[in-house]
């Protein structure tokens, strides 16, 4: 059975640059940095005290309030980027078979605030105080399941679950239900909101955060010398992919062509990436395969890029194993330099940043890289945005327990 074409018709984000994708993008095309010092909760005692916390959400502007507390907030900001995202796509809810519309939404942690206010008013207060919502605030799938509710969407509807791949994994999965033909429209991406004590604190304690506390905007440092890892985000992002057939019927906008992806597993260590980056290297590999193109076609990267110590280099030395000499004349870029760490949502939103590129025919810069290390020696887009015209790229995105995920995009050509 031949591979049905899937494009994207619709984006919708939650971000800490904003909740508006021009409002995201001109802040991340002109290096704003949305981290800052934590002032959602008291961090004594917590080394990290800096994250790039969602600013001026108001959820009540798309769910009522009554509902909304009977939300947690990753699923919140779930719902609204997918609203975001479906009305940017222009559909209409009278004109879609929702037998053959589908929600899938990654997520690493899920509704962990919940689970520690909940868990309070147990010790504080005894069973009987826990809400009948904790289960359903707190489970990964309910994001998903709130946005099929929401708009009535029958088809294939699940979590994935695989760290900071999680939102990757649900794209690529939402991609191979359209290609086999079993769903028109899916509604997919990730959401995550974890910067919560006992998150930081678990973090903390494995040494993954940036440290760098006085410096909040400075501390995101992807490939720098100086980096110290990575600094904890939050938000949502949402992607409307669609079958060429259905958007080219109702005459949508098209932003790219998802061709292809690659998922593979280190197998090497719960939190470490394999130093020579091999997992990464064959899941790019297997994008490329996927997608019908070779080393040679692949013009811009959006990198996985944390700064943590391990996994930069990693990164780096998988994309020179493909890339040889043309390694260096790819220009690579990280968004976490930006906007922090989504976790789950991370590679969601990434590719909707590598999209809006495409579009704009411009890169954003990789902040905060004044001292490269000397192992990542690349063009990673160092504090400048650039203009550059391009048709092919990768998203990379790879999670705690050794989950490789890379995505395939291109410029949508009618002719292919």
């Amino acid at each position: 059975m031949e591979s049905v074409r899937t494009v994207v018709t619709g984006l919708g984000i939650v971000s800490p640059l904003g909740c508006d994708l021009e409002r995201y993008w001109q802040a991340v095309v002109s290096g704003k940095s949305g981290v800052g010092m934590i002032t959602r909760f008291n961090t004594d005692g917590i080394a990290s005290k800096i994250a790039a916390e969602v600013k001026d959400f108001d959820a009540s502007q798309f769910i009522d309030k009554k509902e909304a507390r009977r939300m947690d907030l990753s699923e919140q900001f779930a719902v609204v980027a997918s609203q975001l995202a479906f009305d940017d796509s222009g559909l209409d809810l009278h004109n879609i078979d929702v037998n053959r519309a589908g929600v899938v939404i990654g997520s690493g942690i899920g509704g962990i605030s919940t689970l520690e206010k909940q868990h309070k008013l147990l010790l504080d207060s005894g069973p009987g105080r826990v809400s009948p919502f904790f289960i359903p605030m707190m489970i990964i799938d309910m994001c998903a399941g709130m946005v099929a509710m929401r708009f009535g969407f029958r088809g294939p509807n699940y979590g994935t679950v695989s760290a900071c791949a999680s939102s990757s994994h649900a794209i690529l999965d939402a991609l191979r239900i359209i290609q086999r033909n079993e769903a028109d429209i899916m509604i997919t991406g990730g959401a995550e909101a974890s910067i919560t004590p006992i998150s930081l604190a678990g973090f903390c304690s494995a040494r993954a955060l940036s440290t760098r506390n006085e410096e909040p905007e400075r501390a995101s440092r992807p490939f720098d010398r100086d980096r110290d890892g990575f600094v904890i985000g939050e938000g949502a992002a949402i992607l409307v992919l669609e079958s060429l057939e259905s958007a080219k019927k109702r005459g949508a906008k098209i932003y790219a062509e998802i061709t292809g992806g690659g998922m593979t597993c280190d197998a090497h260590h719960i939190t470490a990436p394999l130093p020579d980056g091999d997992g990464a290297r064959m899941a790019m590999l297997n994008a490329m395969r996927d997608g019908g193109v070779g080393p040679e076609d692949v013009q811009h990267i959006n990198s996985h890029g944390t700064a943590t110590l391990l996994g930069d280099p990693a990164e780096t030395r998988a994309i020179k194993s493909i890339f040889g000499e043309r390694a260096g004349k790819i220009p690579i870029n990280s968004t976490k330099s930006l906007i922090g760490h989504l976790l789950g949502a991370a590679g969601a939103i990434e590719l909707i940043t590598a999209i809006l590129s495409l579009q704009a025919g411009r890169l954003h810069p990789t902040i905060n890289l004044e001292n490269p290390d000397p192992e990542c020696d690349l063009d990673y887009v160092s504090n400048e945005a650039r203009d550059f015209n391009f048709d092919v790229f990768l998203s990379n995105s790879f999670g705690f327990g050794g989950h490789n995920v890379s995505i395939l995009g291109r410029r949508f050509d009618d002719q292919n």
